[in-house]
């Protein structure tokens, strides 16, 4: 958000149109540029609507709700008003995966990135760190026409002790290595690089990919990766149902790559979670905590 204010201060046809919450995070923006912010009230498809007409009069029109709220809710709205029209409207998701995982399965994002690449004209993003989500907000405003900006929640890790190199569509590495690749989206790469810390003690090098963005899809970085090393795993806090795993096979199987081992970390797409904790908790249940990963990839070489 401070860096969502930052831009609107230098250009006010930025304007952020809220579901009558997170006011303990928007309350600067609103009280710095009121004329820049709308609190469209509990109504997801009449804040998605209202975003498109600012969209299409020439304003830069954020959304901004809770997990599934500004995505499933109004799926509608997303596809005929924003998407068909390619108007200039930024959907911004807080809470991607399962970091409202208290509050149970209406809360947890795990399945939006599926449905968000399914879009005609969408861009999709699920940065994974702090560092990422800044970036990636300025590279939305910057993009003109939809976008689907799926974010954690206040709090989490930086990994980058300094900004990368943040271009929608081209993947990050973070990490070397010749043995395995594992390719991340959405909040888990400090799982990941600590899972490859772990690997490393059993004499594996690995590479780690940033799939900061799921579309435009960096098919070099994955097909050099498969080429390069010898399994690609995809790791997620999402369905492996259409995500980034979907992403990654297809495009594999398109480009007739094989590596040697491929398996996507996710959760399973058969059934919605029953359980209800804190993210990490959930995490490790889910085998998205950075043991369980290390474990699953020796298991699945073995």
């Amino acid at each position: 958000m401070d860096e969502l204010t930052r831009l609107a201060r230098l250009d006010d046809r930025i304007t952020l149109v809220t579901g009558d919450l997170g006011f303990g995070v928007v309350v600067k923006f609103s009280e710095e540029m009121p004329k820049q912010f709308v609190n469209a009230g509990v109504a997801e498809q009449h804040m998605t609507g209202l975003a498109a007409g600012l969209a299409l009069s020439g304003k830069i029109a954020l959304t901004y709700s809770i997990a599934n709220f500004p995505v499933v809710r109004c799926l509608e709205q997303i596809r005929n008003d924003v998407c068909y029209h390619d108007a200039n409207v930024k959907i911004v998701a807080v809470g991607g995966g399962m970091a409202y995982g208290s509050l149970g399965m209406t809360h947890h994002a795990t399945e939006d990135l599926a449905i968000m690449r399914a879009m005609p004209n969408l861009v999709v993003v699920a940065p994974n760190d702090p560092v990422e989500a800044a970036l990636a907000t300025r590279a939305v405003i910057e993009h003109n026409g939809p976008c689907y900006l799926r974010l954690g929640r206040q709090g989490e890790q930086r990994v980058y002790d300094t900004p990368p190199d943040f271009v929608l569509g081209k993947a990050i590495r973070v990490r070397e290595g010749k043995d395995l690749t594992i390719a991340v989206t959405g909040g888990l790469l400090q799982n990941a690089l600590q899972a490859a810390t772990q690997l490393a003690n059993d004499g594996l090098t690995t590479r780690v990919l940033s799939m900061h963005t799921l579309k435009p899809f960096d098919r070099d970085a994955v097909i050099d990766a498969a080429r390069d090393t010898n399994a690609v795993f995809t790791l997620e806090e999402h369905s492996i149902v259409g995500g980034l795993g979907g992403a990654v096979a297809e495009t594999l199987l398109e480009s007739d790559v094989r590596p040697r081992v491929f398996r996507r970390l996710g959760l399973p797409g058969e059934k919605f979670s029953s359980k209800v904790g804190d993210q990490d908790y959930l995490r490790r249940e889910f085998g998205l905590d950075a043991e369980s990963i290390a474990n699953t990839i020796r298991t699945t070489l073995q």
